[in-house]
Protein backbone atom coordinates (compact mmCIF):
# COMPACT_ATOMS: atom_id res chain seq x y z
CA UNK A 1 0.00 0.00 0.00
CA UNK A 2 1.25 3.13 -0.85
CA UNK A 3 0.68 6.55 1.22
CA UNK A 4 -2.08 6.86 3.77
CA UNK A 5 -4.45 9.71 4.70
CA UNK A 6 -3.96 10.72 8.36
CA UNK A 7 -7.50 12.01 8.85
CA UNK A 8 -10.33 11.47 6.00
CA UNK A 9 -13.10 13.70 6.38
CA UNK A 10 -16.39 13.72 5.06
CA UNK A 11 -17.24 16.24 2.03
CA UNK A 12 -21.13 16.81 1.06
CA UNK A 13 -21.30 18.83 -2.84
CA UNK A 14 -24.67 19.32 -2.83
CA UNK A 15 -27.16 22.04 -4.33
CA UNK A 16 -29.38 22.77 -7.17
CA UNK A 17 -25.91 23.93 -9.14
CA UNK A 18 -24.09 21.74 -11.85
CA UNK A 19 -20.58 20.52 -10.89
CA UNK A 20 -21.03 18.34 -7.33
CA UNK A 21 -20.14 15.24 -9.44
CA UNK A 22 -17.42 17.52 -11.37
CA UNK A 23 -16.36 18.34 -7.88
CA UNK A 24 -16.04 14.92 -6.55
CA UNK A 25 -14.19 13.38 -9.53
CA UNK A 26 -11.51 16.31 -9.63
CA UNK A 27 -10.76 15.72 -6.06
CA UNK A 28 -10.58 11.65 -7.30
CA UNK A 29 -8.47 13.09 -9.80
CA UNK A 30 -5.95 14.94 -7.82
CA UNK A 31 -5.98 11.70 -4.93
CA UNK A 32 -4.96 9.61 -7.66
CA UNK A 33 -2.34 11.87 -8.82
CA UNK A 34 -1.05 11.76 -5.39
CA UNK A 35 -0.87 8.32 -5.14
CA UNK A 36 -4.15 7.28 -3.06
CA UNK A 37 -6.59 4.91 -4.08
CA UNK A 38 -9.66 5.81 -5.29
CA UNK A 39 -13.48 3.93 -5.54
CA UNK A 40 -16.02 5.57 -7.20
CA UNK A 41 -19.85 4.41 -6.45
CA UNK A 42 -22.74 5.79 -8.50
CA UNK A 43 -25.65 5.58 -7.25
CA UNK A 44 -29.43 5.34 -10.16
CA UNK A 45 -26.35 6.66 -12.78
CA UNK A 46 -25.63 2.97 -14.28
CA UNK A 47 -26.37 2.33 -17.98
CA UNK A 48 -26.53 5.89 -18.61
CA UNK A 49 -23.58 6.77 -21.16
CA UNK A 50 -20.93 9.80 -19.46
CA UNK A 51 -17.50 10.61 -20.46
CA UNK A 52 -15.77 10.00 -17.17
CA UNK A 53 -16.64 5.82 -17.81
CA UNK A 54 -14.02 6.15 -20.59
CA UNK A 55 -11.21 7.63 -18.97
CA UNK A 56 -11.17 5.95 -15.19
CA UNK A 57 -10.25 2.31 -16.22
CA UNK A 58 -6.90 3.93 -17.92
CA UNK A 59 -6.22 5.67 -14.70
CA UNK A 60 -3.62 3.92 -11.80
CA UNK A 61 -6.00 3.18 -8.52
CA UNK A 62 -9.19 4.28 -9.46
CA UNK A 63 -11.93 2.25 -9.55
CA UNK A 64 -15.76 2.99 -10.41
CA UNK A 65 -18.89 0.87 -10.30
CA UNK A 66 -22.13 2.92 -11.47
CA UNK A 67 -25.59 1.08 -10.27
CA UNK A 68 -28.78 1.97 -12.03
CA UNK A 69 -31.19 1.61 -14.99
CA UNK A 70 -30.24 4.42 -17.52
CA UNK A 71 -33.26 6.65 -16.69
CA UNK A 72 -33.84 9.10 -14.31
CA UNK A 73 -35.52 8.28 -10.99
CA UNK A 74 -38.90 10.15 -11.04
CA UNK A 75 -41.49 7.14 -9.81
CA UNK A 76 -42.87 8.08 -6.27
CA UNK A 77 -42.61 5.22 -5.12
CA UNK A 78 -39.39 4.46 -6.59
CA UNK A 79 -39.85 0.61 -8.65
CA UNK A 80 -38.68 -2.20 -7.04
CA UNK A 81 -35.71 -2.30 -9.38
CA UNK A 82 -34.60 0.86 -8.56
CA UNK A 83 -34.56 0.29 -4.49
CA UNK A 84 -32.62 -3.42 -5.20
CA UNK A 85 -30.05 -1.49 -7.58
CA UNK A 86 -29.84 1.30 -4.77
CA UNK A 87 -29.04 -1.43 -2.15
CA UNK A 88 -26.74 -3.20 -4.07
CA UNK A 89 -24.58 -0.29 -4.70
CA UNK A 90 -25.28 0.81 -0.48
CA UNK A 91 -23.76 -2.67 0.32
CA UNK A 92 -20.65 -2.56 -2.14
CA UNK A 93 -20.54 1.10 -0.46
CA UNK A 94 -19.89 -0.85 2.72
CA UNK A 95 -17.78 -3.48 1.81
CA UNK A 96 -15.78 -0.73 0.18
CA UNK A 97 -15.41 1.58 3.19
CA UNK A 98 -15.01 -1.25 5.60
CA UNK A 99 -12.52 -2.72 3.96
CA UNK A 100 -9.99 0.16 4.46
CA UNK A 101 -7.98 -0.41 1.19
CA UNK A 102 -9.22 2.87 -0.46
CA UNK A 103 -8.19 6.16 0.66
CA UNK A 104 -11.37 8.18 -1.21
CA UNK A 105 -14.52 6.77 -1.67
CA UNK A 106 -16.89 8.81 -3.67
CA UNK A 107 -20.59 7.99 -3.11
CA UNK A 108 -21.93 9.95 -6.24
CA UNK A 109 -25.78 10.82 -5.91
CA UNK A 110 -26.41 9.42 -2.64
CA UNK A 111 -28.16 12.33 -1.20
CA UNK A 112 -30.39 11.60 -4.20
CA UNK A 113 -30.64 8.13 -3.46
CA UNK A 114 -31.41 8.87 0.28
CA UNK A 115 -34.11 11.51 -1.15
CA UNK A 116 -35.98 8.95 -2.92
CA UNK A 117 -35.83 6.33 0.28
CA UNK A 118 -33.77 4.17 -2.17
CA UNK A 119 -31.69 3.37 0.62
CA UNK A 120 -32.14 4.76 4.59
CA UNK A 121 -30.79 7.54 6.55
CA UNK A 122 -29.89 5.31 9.59
CA UNK A 123 -27.77 3.24 7.53
CA UNK A 124 -25.88 6.16 6.35
CA UNK A 125 -25.76 7.89 9.09
CA UNK A 126 -24.07 4.17 10.78
CA UNK A 127 -21.74 4.34 7.59
CA UNK A 128 -20.19 8.14 8.23
CA UNK A 129 -19.99 7.45 11.90
CA UNK A 130 -17.78 4.05 11.56
CA UNK A 131 -15.87 4.61 8.54
CA UNK A 132 -12.20 3.85 9.08
CA UNK A 133 -10.22 6.91 10.07
CA UNK A 134 -7.92 7.37 6.81
CA UNK A 135 -10.69 7.36 5.00
CA UNK A 136 -12.00 10.52 2.80
CA UNK A 137 -15.48 9.80 2.20
CA UNK A 138 -17.23 11.93 -0.69
CA UNK A 139 -21.11 12.45 -0.77
CA UNK A 140 -22.81 13.90 -3.87
CA UNK A 141 -26.34 15.20 -4.74
CA UNK A 142 -29.26 17.38 -4.34
CA UNK A 143 -31.45 17.25 -1.20
CA UNK A 144 -28.72 16.35 1.34
CA UNK A 145 -30.47 15.48 4.86
CA UNK A 146 -29.56 17.63 7.82
CA UNK A 147 -28.19 14.26 9.30
CA UNK A 148 -25.61 14.18 6.92
CA UNK A 149 -24.58 17.91 6.88
CA UNK A 150 -24.62 17.69 10.74
CA UNK A 151 -22.15 15.03 10.38
CA UNK A 152 -19.83 16.46 7.33
CA UNK A 153 -16.66 18.44 8.39
CA UNK A 154 -16.93 20.51 4.44
CA UNK A 155 -20.35 21.05 2.66
CA UNK A 156 -20.62 22.93 -0.60
CA UNK A 157 -23.40 23.85 -2.25
CA UNK A 158 -23.49 24.54 -5.54
CA UNK A 159 -26.46 27.25 -6.92
CA UNK A 160 -27.23 27.99 -9.95
CA UNK A 161 -26.61 31.66 -11.15
CA UNK A 162 -27.27 31.11 -14.59
CA UNK A 163 -27.30 27.64 -17.00
CA UNK A 164 -27.19 27.31 -20.48
CA UNK A 165 -30.22 25.16 -20.68
CA UNK A 166 -31.95 28.15 -19.97
CA UNK A 167 -31.50 29.67 -23.37
CA UNK A 168 -32.25 26.33 -25.18
CA UNK A 169 -28.86 24.76 -25.31
CA UNK A 170 -28.84 20.82 -25.24
CA UNK A 171 -26.25 19.01 -22.47
CA UNK A 172 -23.22 18.87 -24.62
CA UNK A 173 -20.96 15.39 -25.19
CA UNK A 174 -17.84 15.92 -23.14
CA UNK A 175 -19.03 18.61 -20.50
CA UNK A 176 -22.60 18.13 -19.30
CA UNK A 177 -21.73 14.10 -19.39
Amino acid sequence: MGQRLEKGLVQVYTGDGKGKTSAAFGLALRAVGRGLKVYVIQFIKGGFDYGELYVVERLPNFKLKAFGRGKFVTDVPPTGDDVKLAKEAFELAKDVIGSGEYDVVVLDEINVALHLKLIGIKEVVDLIRHKPKHVELILTGRYVPPEVIELADLVTEMREVKHPYTKGVPPRKGIEY
